[in-house]
């Protein structure tokens, strides 16, 4: 039988992109109220962001007993995200901020705060065993690569490197594994030190540079003679961050979670508190999809809930297991009602989102990392869901 091949992209961008720069910011307010609220349980939060050309806007509804200083935290967030001088077109120092915040509906109060969804919506969540992590191999390299360009511009490994900065993989796989990867972009703002004499294009030098310092230490085996890659296509990327283009929050809800490898609900993940379902929901999703994989049922799992708000139980709970699964998608369902927790309160309970877990969340994606705070990411159901599933 012929090997089928087919080719599958996915993209990631770094903490200086002017939408990371408010995910971030709209998630440390988050935090900051989840810190200092003496009734967090009952603070609300759905925090927006926009930022252009020297100005950031903090808008949204937001309920809290705390006082939050948002001038003082945005400028926090900005300085250690690295836009510290003016070569980068936006300075923590300069930049205008506006205070746009209301309080919370009080029609949304009174079904949340009995326990019902904050919204309605459906959420996704998704696993497979082709890495580690059980997630895409895509986005997977996608994260990794924007991340080691945040360390080599850190750690002044190519000091010409700004905040600013995207990546896209394009993977290769054959009979539904991955085998190599096809193409890299890397999208790097720099400074102008690193241009030709034309002025219009990054040297060859620096050019190669950030292959074998960012795609190269990254991608290793996975790379061969026949990867193309993609640097700066323009030729050269001084202007980055808010002075080249807007941001805000939620708008980067596939490098969020999965790469477009499976479906999106449509809700955005940073700057809300977990009572509403759009985050708290794909986070139980991803919990349930990486138990399930990590114990075996099946090598990729595709789960979906949906809500209603002020109502607390999911309307539906949807499994599809590409047709790998040990067992039925129906009886996939009967374990995932036995085993988790799909109210409000008991998916905030059993993976303790009140705590303050969220700005690192908002960028490098809210799946695959193994880090403290990322309950969603633990597999302590493995051995319950097999003993289980084997009685079934």
């Amino acid at each position: 039988m012929s090997s089928r091949t087919h080719f599958f992209t996915s993209e990631s961008v770094g903490e200086g992109h002017p939408d990371k720069v408010c995910d971030q910011i709209s998630d440390a307010v988050l935090d900051k109220i989840l810190k200092e609220d003496n009734d967090r349980e009952h603070a609300r939060v759905a925090c927006e962001t926009y930022v252009t050309m020297g100005l950031l806007v903090v808008g949204g509804e937001i309920t809290t007993n705390a006082y939050i200083d948002i001038h003082k935290l945005s400028r926090e967030v900005i300085e250690e995200i690295g836009y510290t001088h003016p070569k980068y077109g936006f300075d923590f120092h300069t930049c205008a901020i506006l205070n746009a915040i209301n309080r919370q509906s009080p029609d949304i109060a009174q079904g949340v705060n009995v326990g019902g969804a904050g919204d309605q919506g459906i959420m996704f969540g998704y696993a497979c065993n082709e890495t580690k992590e059980l997630m895409p191999l895509p986005i997977t390299l996608a994260h990794k690569l924007v991340k080691r360009m945040a360390d080599v511009r850190r750690g002044n490994i190519l000091k010409y490197l700004g905040p600013d900065c995207k990546s896209q993989v394009t993977v290769e796989y054959s009979n539904g594994k991955p085998v190599r990867v096809d193409s890299v972009v890397l999208a790097c703002q720099h400074t102008d030190d690193i241009l030709d004499k034309t002025g219009k294009h990054i040297t060859n030098k620096a050019r190669q540079e950030i292959i074998d310092a960012v795609a190269k230490s990254v991608l290793k085996c996975m790379v061969d003679k026949e990867t193309k890659y993609y640097v700066n296509q323009t030729g050269k990327f001084v202007v980055g961050g808010p002075q080249s283009d807007t941001g805000m929050t939620g708008r980067k809800i596939i490098v969020d979670t999965y790469g477009g490898t499976v479906p999106h609900g449509g809700g955005a993940l940073s700057g809300k508190d977990p009572t509403k379902v759009d985050r708290s929901a794909a986070y139980m999703c991803r919990y349930i999809a990486k138990n399930m994989v990590a114990a075996g049922l099946a090598d990729k799992l595709l789960i979906q809930l949906s809500y209603v708000i002020g109502h607390a139980e999911p309307l539906s709970v949807y499994v599809n297991a590409y047709g790998t699964g040990e067992l039925s998608d129906d009886k996939l369902v009967k374990l995932i009602r036995h085993n988790f927790e799909l109210t409000p309160r008991g998916i905030i309970d059993s993976l303790r989102l009140l705590n303050p877990i969220y700005r690192k969340t908002a960028c490098y994606g809210h799946f695959g990392r193994n880090e403290e705070g990322f309950s969603w990411e633990k597999t302590d159901k493995v051995e319950a869901l097999k003993k289980q599933a084997a009685k079934l």
